[in-house]
């Protein structure tokens, strides 16, 4: 038996099955859907992409995996090459993981012993209210979703605050000496709710913690490659550390990557084996996962992705921005997300099924109706799951 993710086991409605999936177009037994969210955000390429396809059967034809542990191969060796050129300053080491939970956890251990290798004892981390940083443990506790009530009776690892830059002194002032690191989803909070915050807040962050030696962590998993609009936040605020997913591979392997900075990895550096981090994941720089990173990354660059995402965020606010009805408490739309938040979440119930029998899929969560689409949608395709959303206001 499957047990599925997020659902009450015992309630859950049956799952759509999907029987093929191309472009950005999923096939079930009687229906043709536009996914508007990118399954879970990744698939920025849409499904079944010729060249990306092709790339993981070449690799596959050679040899699908070997560990890093004392082996190398070719794929991971570009893929990291490739990394160091394609992200913005200093960021230029590479470690690989199979999941985004992985990569944030690997970050946050890399903080932590950043400075205990320098003799320091800094316990803490900063993270954002209504954060959401994956599903394993630490990335839970630096999370700020009530979802994980079961698992803390107080959090004592961390302080949450929100996104306001006299809160975010007030953190500094108060503990910047027990601080290891700071970590967001920069400009972008996904599963917290889509929100949506200024850079002024992340240029005062990088500030304060320049001055207090403690590392700044974007977890771009889910903004990272052309989501906010910009390629990278990383591209306006220049973080220590930076943790990429989802979208890295195009949807078609798990995998992620954590990149420190010189900085970072200096700390580490040394003739002493005490201060390597022993960090090993069986399936870090997979090759087939490697393969088609490499490619996704050239048909972006290549395909000019950042004047689609622009061109998909003036749709959207064109359709979207000026929608109101009472039930609304706020419409946002920024790069290619857009979220409309309702005051009341039973306002929502229904609306997948609503959507479906109209061709679109979508999953609504909490108060949040929501489309993450890829990057290679059609206008018309666009237009579509934006009607659908205000139909259901009708």
């Amino acid at each position: 038996m499957i047990w599925y993710p997020y659902e009450q086991m015992k309630t859950m409605k049956e799952p759509y099955k999907i029987l093929d999936a191309k472009g950005v177009h999923l096939y079930t037994k009687d229906q043709e859907l536009i996914d508007s969210i990118s399954s879970w955000w990744c698939m920025i390429h849409g499904y079944k992409h010729p060249e990306l396809t092709a790339a993981i059967k070449e690799q596959a034809d050679r040899f699908c995996h070997v560990m890093l542990g004392g082996l190398t191969h070719e794929p991971v060796e570009r893929l990291s090459a490739k990394l160091q050129e394609f992200l913005p300053g200093d960021l230029d080491y590479c470690f690989f993981s199979d999941s985004g939970s992985v990569a944030v956890e690997v970050s946050l251990k890399m903080a932590l012993q950043y400075n205990t290798n320098q003799g320091r004892k800094r316990p803490l981390v900063l993270a954002l209210q209504h954060a959401y940083h994956g599903d394993t443990f630490k990335a839970m506790e630096v999370g700020d979703d009530e979802d994980y009530h079961f698992a803390f009776d107080k959090k004592e690892g961390v302080i949450h605050i929100p996104t306001e830059i006299p809160a975010l002194e007030e953190a500094f002032e108060l503990y910047h000496d027990k601080l290891n690191c700071f970590i967001v989803e920069p400009l972008l909070q996904g599963a917290g709710g889509m929100r949506m915050y200024d850079i002024s807040f992340l240029k005062r962050a990088r500030e304060l913690c320049d001055k207090y030696d403690v590392l700044l962590i974007f977890d771009e998993v889910a903004t990272g490659f052309g989501r906010t609009g910009n390629r990278f936040v990383a591209d306006l605020v220049l973080p220590d550390i930076l943790v990429l997913g989802k979208a890295l591979t195009g949807g078609y392997i798990g995998h992620a990557v954590t990149v420190a900075n010189n900085k970072v990895f200096q700390a580490f550096y040394s003739d002493d084996d005490r201060l390597a981090l022993m960090h090993g994941p069986t399936f870090m720089g997979n090759p087939l996962a490697c393969a088609v990173a490499l490619k996704g990354i050239e048909i972006f660059e290549r395909e000019d992705y950042m004047s689609k995402i622009r061109h998909i965020e003036q749709i959207s606010r064109q359709e979207m921005e000026k929608f109101s009805d009472p039930r609304i408490k706020e419409v946002r739309v920024m790069g290619g997300c857009t979220c409309v938040e309702v005051h009341d979440p039973k306002t929502l119930e229904g609306f997948q099924q609503f959507a479906y029998e109209r061709g679109v899929f979508c999953r609504p969560f909490l108060n949040y109706m929501y489309s993450m689409v890829p990057y290679v949608i059609s206008d018309e395709d666009l237009i579509q799951i934006f009607n659908v959303m205000k139909d259901w206001f009708h």
